[in-house]
Parts: structure tokens; C-alpha cells; sequence
């Protein structure tokens, strides 16, 4: 036979349904952001350790058509053409081959019915079919190196070009997304393509060909009998139209669950530290298993589907070989059809069965690839929302002078500003500090200085111009930027801080260590500066995690640099200490540090006071002690000179 499979792959146990019932309706509340259900439409549900949703915000809420999708792939296809012409024309070459074995059959049982046969004969028609079979083996070989590794080829471009699409996005995106639904997009997705554009573009050109060529031996041997073996092949067509649509609905459901199981896995071990504190084991692992349970169901119910089409695909095929068995049974007994082209129909017809059997396993096949390719392409469709303008410039930004004109602004879906008219100019070389309340705007300052979400044209400007006409490059690699929430990779000391820098040489590193003070700490580590830090640095203290950051923020070198509250997990004379060594380091650089703690900013050249989205204050520490109310009140109640 020409098959590429005998029998279809087992589906794989890739997902979760959303919503997992209401067996845990009734359990105790988890201490810091209980398990909540919301069972409206959407099905959504919330997990202790991060958002838990159902669905994937990387799609488009109603895909006009999933074969639009197919552009995604289609240059890629055009790029390896010659590559796929070979391997199909040595696929064909293959159907052709095994296709001539039953006229080699038919040619042998003649002959030995008619009496012609000799030893020499029966062992030439051996040798025929041994020599066939050593070519088909060739062949075979040849079309599964060239078209199975195109779909790898494929697969990997695509996943390279998923990657750098991702790190193009903006935050925006990864605010809606979470890693859990990009993780799905990655693996099963990308692998129901992969095997669509492989092995089911294989089971669909090797089906059609020798479905096609089996068709026409058996009308050049009877074309009656033929009529009559194809006659229930119509109920097949129609079966698999029907279901097809249904397999595409489901699919599509179970891999949005996977994404939510993925994300549901990622954020207990992310936090499991927590879990671990509150002695929440067992909940969690009973959730997961509530979650996989549903997640099974949902299997079952694809599986239903896809289980219903392949076995009535072979029945169909086996109910044509009965009728063939009948019909040319009595055609061979009347003399109609000799013996021979009876035992090549029935070898036809068991090749043509390979198709009818097939075409509910290819039907199953492009409808996950389409299915995963759309979801795929939703993502590709995603655009940053703070993107370049055409024509923006490439700037070097010098003097670091940074100026606020009336800057408003508010975060996407939020109704209340959280910057109002924002009139502010820092000159190249300041040390500037930001002190205010939680939610006075402090870091979404920092943010909007660090072009991280879009502003209107005119409200911020570098040396003088306009950001807005500057490319995304000409801004970030003028600043560097230490965020509250400090990120570190699971790799060494020594590659966190040189992240930015990798070329730095040791004695660069120790020095900026030095200045973030944490260079005494390193040494006393069992590696040095080559000890690995586990995930997110979960080897190191809060106060470790954050000085690297600054370290690794002063390796950049750049004119601007930004500490937003970086340092709130180290004591108050350290903080000090640290922003006066970086005050000194960073001499003629602009500096911007948001602190909670008012004493360690006393040398800044001005310091802001924000509330409300606004700079209500502002001057020297010594003007403000004699003006602000706020913050002198904060300041002695730090310092502990408040009056008893």
C-alpha cells in the first residue's frame, strides 16, 4: 500500500477546561487572594497565584476565516518550493510503484491459472516486486527527509518569528496575556501546525494521487464493478463535511484550556514559596486535579468526534471491498474478468482504501492546523500600542535634559487620569528625588520617562526634542531603568549585571558592585560573582535582588538613569549610602530616584512632591522642610524627631 500511517496518531492530553465546576464552591478562602469563581458566560476562573483565564487574549474575538490564516505560511511554502516539488515527486514515485505490484500479481496468477507458468517465470515476477520494494524504500526515504523536514523548517521559523514578534510587543500585551497562553501558542500550536503542514499535506497528496490512480486501474479492469465499489464513498464526503466543523470548534476549545493549565502550572511554581508558607499543597495540587479531570472530558468529547469519523471511514471502505467480493466473485465465475483481474481489483481497491480511511484522519489534521495557525496569526496580528511613528529619527540624547509640557495621562480602559498637567524640566546633571503617597503617580512618572506607554505630541521632550519623533531606540538607549518590581535571570551573578553590557570586563563589574554596594556580599557567596542565582534570584534577599538591579542599571552608562523605589528592601542608612555612591558615580549624569524614605534624598538637587497625579511641591530638602507640611511630617516621622 501507499499509506503513510495504517491508523492515526493518539490524540494528545493538552488542555484544561476553564471552568471546573463547583466541587470547590464551598472551601476556606486562601489568605492573600482566595480562589474565586465567576460563572457567568465567560468561565472564567481566578487562582490563588495569578489570573487564571479562560480563552486567550492573543485572539481576535471572531476569526472571519481561519483560512485567511493560511498567509502565514504560504511565503514559506514558496521559499522551499523546489525543496517540496522533489519530495512530492519522490512520493509519487512511490504510489506509482506500488502501484504496479498488483499488475505483477495479476500477471503471475494468470499465468499459473492458464498453465504458462514456469519456476523461472514466478521468480523473474519475485524479483520484479523485491527490486520495486528496495526502490520504494529509497524513495520513501527521500520524500520523508525533504517534506517532514520542511514542517520542522517551518516550525522553527515559526517559533523564531513568535519569539522576536513577542519582544517587540509592548507591555500592554503581556498586561491582557498571560506567559501560560503565549507558552500554548508555543508548544501545542505550533506542533498542530507543524504536523498539518508535514504529514497531513503528505496523507493528503499521497490519498489523493493513489486514490485517483486506484481508481482509474480499476475502471481500465471493469468499469461496472468499479462503479459499484465507489458507491458508498458519497456517505463519507458527506460525514466528514458535517464533522469536520465540529472538530474545529473543539480543538479550538481544548487548546484555550491547555493555555489556562499552562498558566494555572506557571504561577504555583512561580510562587511557591508562598504556597509553601501558607501550607497550601494540598488545595492546589486538588485544584489541579479538578482542572485536569475537566480538561479529560473535554478530550473525551473531541476524541468523540474525531473516534466517530475514522471508524466509519473504514467501514465504508470494508463495506466496498464486500460488495467488490460479491459482484466480482460472480464476474470471475461467468468469465467476465479473469482470476488475475479479479486479485489486482480487490489489491486496487485495498490500495484505494488508504484514502477513504484517510480522509477523516487529514480532515482531523487541518482542522487543528488551521485552527492553532489562526490563533497563531491573531498573535502576529497584535501591534505594540506605543509604536514608531514613519520618518521618526534617530537622536543621540547627550545633555540627558528631560522636559514635561502639560503631560495628562491615563492607562488604557482607566477613566481618571493617573498624571494631570505635568509642567516640569529637569537640566542635564540633576539628581532629581520624587517622594509621595502609594498611588500618587510616582512610578507611572517613571514610566512615561522611560517611554514605556504612548504620550500625546509636545508633553515630553529629550535635549530638546520631541519623543514622538524619535525612534523607541533613541530614547531607551539613553536611559537606564530600575523598576519597583526587579527581574533577574536564573543564571549568575556576574550575567544579571553585565546584561546590558556583555563585553564588560571583571573589574567594571566589581566596580559598579561596589557602588550598589553589594560587591562585599558577592565575595562571600560560595561562587563569587559566578554563583547562579535560581529563578527570579530566589537564592538572594530582597535587598540583594535590588542592589544587582542598580548595579547592573549603573553598567549601562547612560545619561539618564531611573530608580523607581529600587531599594525599599534595604534599611534606611544603607539606602542612603547607596544613593550618595551613585550620586557620586553618576556625576553629570540625570538622575531620577522615587523613594518612600525621605532622609536619604536630603542632597538631591530638587525633590518633587506628588499627590493625586500631580506635583503639588517642589525645591531643595532644606525649602521643603520649611514649606511642605507633608513632607516634613514624613521626614521627622522617619528620622523619629516627631515630639513626643
Amino acid at each position: 500500500m501507499g499509506t503513510v500511517f495504517l491508523c492515526p496518531p493518539h490524540t494528545p492530553v493538552t488542555g484544561v477546561l476553564a471552568d471546573s465546576g463547583n466541587r470547590l464552591k464551598n472551601r476556606a478562602r486562601f489568605p492573600t487572594g482566595s480562589w474565586r469563581r465567576n460563572k457567568g458566560k465567560t468561565g472564567k476562573v481566578r487562582g490563588s497565584f495569578g489570573k487564571v483565564r479562560s480563552g486567550s487574549n492573543v485572539e481576535s474575538p471572531e476569526v472571519e476565516s481561519s483560512w485567511r490564516s493560511v498567509s502565514l505560511v504560504a511565503p514559506i511554502f514558496r521559499r522551499h518550493f523546489l525543496r517540496l516539488s522533489v519530495g512530492f515527486l519522490a512520493l509519487i514515485v512511490v504510489d506509482l510503484l506500488q502501484l504496479i505490484t498488483p499488475r505483477i500479481v495479476k500477471w503471475a496468477v494468470d499465468s499459473i491459472q492458464q498453465g504458462s507458468a514456469t519456476a523461472g517465470r514466478l521468480a523473474r515476477y519475485g524479483l520484479y516486486i523485491v527490486v520495486i520494494a528496495l526502490a520504494i524504500a529509497v524513495f520513501r526515504y527521500v520524500w520523508r527527509q525533504l517534506i517532514l523536514g520542511f514542517s520542522r523548517l517551518l516550525e522553527n521559523e515559526l517559533r523564531n518569528r513568535m519569539f522576536s514578534h513577542l519582544l517587540f510587543l509592548d507591555r500592554g500585551f503581556f498586561q491582557k496575556t498571560t506567559a501560560g497562553e503565549v507558552m500554548a501558542l508555543a508548544t501545542n500550536d505550533l506542533s498542530a501546525v507543524q504536523l498539518a503542514s508535514g504529514m497531513g499535506v503528505v496523507a493528503l497528496v499521497d490519498a489523493s494521487f493513489m486514490g485517483l490512480a486506484a481508481f482509474g486501474f480499476m475502471l481500465y479492469i471493469h468499469p461496472l464493478l468499479t462503479v459499484i465499489a465507489v458507491a458508498p464513498m458519497p456517505i463519507l464526503a458527506i460525514l466528514t463535511r458535517v464533522l469536520s466543523s465540529r472538530l474545529h470548534k473543539r480543538f479550538k476549545k481544548v487548546q484555550e484550556q491547555f493555555s489556562t493549565l499552562t498558566e494555572f502550572v506557571r504561577s504555583t511554581l512561580s510562587s511557591i514559596r508562598l504556597v509553601k508558607a501558607y501550607n497550601q499543597e494540598d488545595l492546589q495540587a486538588a485544584r489541579f486535579a479538578e482542572m485536569g479531570e475537566t480538561y479529560v472530558q473535554s478530550n473525551l468529547r473531541l476524541a468523540f468526534v474525531y473516534g466517530t469519523l475514522f471508524p466509519i471511514s473504514g467501514f465504508i471502505a470494508n463495506a466496498s471491498m464486500l460488495l467488490v467480493v460479491i459482484f466480482g466473485g460472480r464476474l470471475t465465475i461467468t468469465g467476465a474478468i479473469t482470476a488475475g483481474d479479479f486479485v489486482a481489483f480487490i489489491s486496487y481497491l485495498f490500495i484505494m482504501t488508504w484514502p477513504m480511511m484517510a480522509m477523516g484522519w487529514v480532515a482531523d489534521l487541518f482542522q487543528r492546523g488551521l485552527t492553532s495557525l489562526s490563533r497563531i496569526d491573531a498573535l502576529f496580528r497584535r501591534r505594540p500600542e506605543l509604536a514608531e511613528r514613519p520618518g521618526a529619527l534617530s537622536r543621540d540624547i547627550v545633555q540627558g535634559e528631560i522636559r514635561l509640557e502639560n503631560l495628562t495621562f491615563a492607562y488604557p480602559g482607566q477613566v481618571e487620569p493617573s498624571l494631570k498637567s505635568i509642567k516640569l524640566r529637569i537640566p542635564g546633571g540633576t539628581f532629581v528625588g520624587v517622594v509621595g503617597r502609594t498611588g500618587a503617580g510616582k512610578t507611572t512618572l517613571c514610566n512615561l520617562v522611560a517611554r514605556l506607554y504612548p504620550v500625546e505630541d509636545r508633553t515630553l521632550l529629550f535635549d530638546g526634542f520631541d519623543v514622538n519623533g524619535l525612534t523607541l531606540n533613541s530614547i531607551r538607549s539613553a536611559i537606564a531603568y530600575v523598576p519597583q518590581d526587579v527581574v533577574l535571570f536564573s543564571d549568575t551573578i556576574a550575567f544579571n549585571i553585565t546584561l546590558g553590557k556583555p563585553d564588560a570586563a571583571h573589574e567594571e563589574i566589581e566596580r559598579v558592585a561596589r557602588a550598589a554596594a553589594i560587591h562585599d556580599e558577592i565575595l562571600a557567596m560560595p561562587e563569587g560573582y559566578e554563583t547562579r542565582i535560581g529563578e527570579k534570584g530566589i537564592k538572594l534577599s530582597g535587598g540583594q535582588r535590588q542592589r544587582i538591579a542598580i548595579a547592573r542599571a549603573l553598567m549601562l552608562d547612560r545619561p539618564v538613569i531611573i530608580i523607581d523605589d529600587a531599594l525599599s528592601a534595604v534599611d534606611m542608612e544603607t539606602e542612603h549610602a547607596i544613593i550618595n555612591s551613585i550620586a557620586s558615580y553618576l556625576k553629570g549624569r540625570t538622575c531620577i530616584v522615587v523613594s518612600h524614605r525621605v532622609a536619604p534624598l536630603a542632597d538631591a538637587d530638587e525633590i518633587l512632591v506628588m499627590e493625586n497625579g500631580r506635583i503639588v511641591d517642589r525645591g531643595t530638602h532644606g525649602e521643603l522642610i520649611g514649606r511642605s507640611a507633608f513632607y516634613e511630617t514624613i521626614y521627622r516621622h522617619q528620622t523619629s524627631l516627631a515630639p513626643a
